[in-house]
């Protein structure tokens, strides 16, 4: 029988991102690119939040596309934009709450999933009356930068096995 641990570790399964969005102020519209650049330590290169050297665990966020069809279906809506859920990426296929404290490759970057990323007051005013609460479990994962690289949209999401400890 195996542990909790073992279990924790073990995700076969390999997401995709299907969205890639870039803020480039405070309140200001999320804007879609193609591609971005995650930068160590810092962020995605020309996303407001990259600016937040202090703010380690909240470099970059994500959600799951499969997340959005819940909300909106919660709102009665046909479906969610991801620029109203002022997420920066936005993968399918792969559970992302199970990459919390984990590290991960999307594209040429590796991240490292810091904890869920809970909906503002903002879910309210951007998804309508509920939205905020149709948010709370499906606002998706924080993350940090741990290797820079392009991100681009279709690149695979997958686990990285932990890292080896040197004796």
């Amino acid at each position: 029988m195996r542990t909790i641990a073992e279990l924790l570790a073990i995700i076969p399964q390999t997401g995709t991102v299907r969205w890639i969005g870039l803020s480039t102020g405070r309140r200001s519209e999320i804007q879609p690119v193609e591609e971005v650049l995650a930068l160590a330590g810092f962020g995605l290169e020309g996303d407001h939040h990259a600016k937040r050297k202090a703010d380690t665990k909240r470099q970059v966020t994500l959600i799951q596309a499969e997340h959005l069809v819940a909300v909106a279906g919660m709102l009665h809506q046909a479906e969610i934009s991801p620029t109203l859920t002022r997420r920066n990426i936005v993968v399918s296929g792969i559970n992302l709450l199970a990459l919390k404290g984990q590290r991960f490759q999307i594209g040429d970057a590796i991240l490292e999933g810091t904890g869920p990323c809970e909906p503002c007051s903002r879910m309210e005013e951007n998804l309508g009356p509920g939205g905020y609460n149709a948010m709370r479990g499906h606002g998706g994962l924080t993350a940090k930068v741990i290797t820079a690289g392009l991100i681009r949209r279709g690149d695979s999401v997958k686990l990285l096995p932990p890292a080896q400890e040197i004796p």
